[in-house]
């Protein structure tokens, strides 16, 4: 099934109603039928995607990675990372509650956050463009039914981007090989390392840099996952530990 709205040219504003509509009304696509060619199309129809939720009142908070796992890079396929944008209805305070009866398959994954104190530019010392650091968890919630898409397609999905969670912002220190824990309902679910996120959080920082080209303050980077992601029914409670920067948590439920 193809989903673009027409058959002939390609048309970034029809496919981003599309996955917007998908979203929206919690009603998955089929994946690989999008039409999607490559990466320069599929980040147009991510722009218009984003532009729809702007047009709803909603503003840009921050900028996130996907594929900085080595592993889930060559899994793909791709030599590079994919990344999308945050909005502010998409954060969900720490301790807070998250509604997932509009959501199509949620999964949530540990990460760590960068707070920009200055403007992120490529070259250089990432570093010196971070304020403070947090350990986070993201929410994601491919609109392609079964997590079975292209790779265009995920990028013009904005990368499965659904929500993400803060925990305490600290200083900067040495996160180069923290453990992580992620518990649901108490119980460890997965255990990593940031070292999973390209060997280094802080490369995932200069690759933001290099793909936006430049971030402002104010900004939150979210670096990328450091272990699998889990699914989150209603009723969750999730938790997640990086060591040196403490937790973050929050619940689901569902509200019909």
């Amino acid at each position: 099934m193809n989903t673009t709205a027409t058959a002939g040219a390609f048309d970034p504003a029809a496919l981003a109603g599309i996955l917007d509509s998908a979203a929206r009304h919690g009603r998955p696509l089929p994946g690989g039928g999008s039409g999607l060619r490559d990466t320069g199309e599929a980040y147009a129809v991510q722009e218009a995607l984003v532009g729809r939720r702007l047009a709803r009142g909603e503003r840009i908070t921050g900028f996130k990675l996907g594929f900085t796992s080595l592993a889930k890079m060559r899994q793909m396929g791709v030599a590079d990372l994919i990344h999308g944008r945050l909005t502010d209805r998409m954060e969900i305070p720490d301790g807070g509650r998250l509604d997932v009866s509009g959501l199509i398959h949620p999964r949530v994954e540990p990460e760590v956050a960068f707070l920009l104190g200055d403007t992120l530019r490529p070259g250089g010392d990432p570093m010196a463009a971070v304020a403070a650091v947090a350990p986070a968890l993201e929410v994601i919630d491919s609109r392609y039914d079964g997590f079975r898409f292209s790779l265009p397609e995920v990028v013009a999905d904005n990368t499965s981007a659904a929500g993400y969670v803060l925990g305490p912002w600290s200083a900067p220190g040495d996160l180069g090989n923290l453990g992580v824990l992620l518990e649901i309902d108490g119980r460890p679910a997965e255990t990593g390392s940031t070292a999973a996120i390209l060997g280094h959080p802080v490369r995932a920082l200069a690759a933001a840099a290099r793909l936006a080209g430049s971030l402002e303050p104010g900004t939150v980077v979210l670096a990328g996952a450091a272990t699998a992601a889990v699914p989150l029914p209603p009723g969750t409670h999730v938790r997640a530990t990086v060591a040196g920067l403490g937790g973050v948590r929050f619940s689901t439920e569902e509200n019909a």
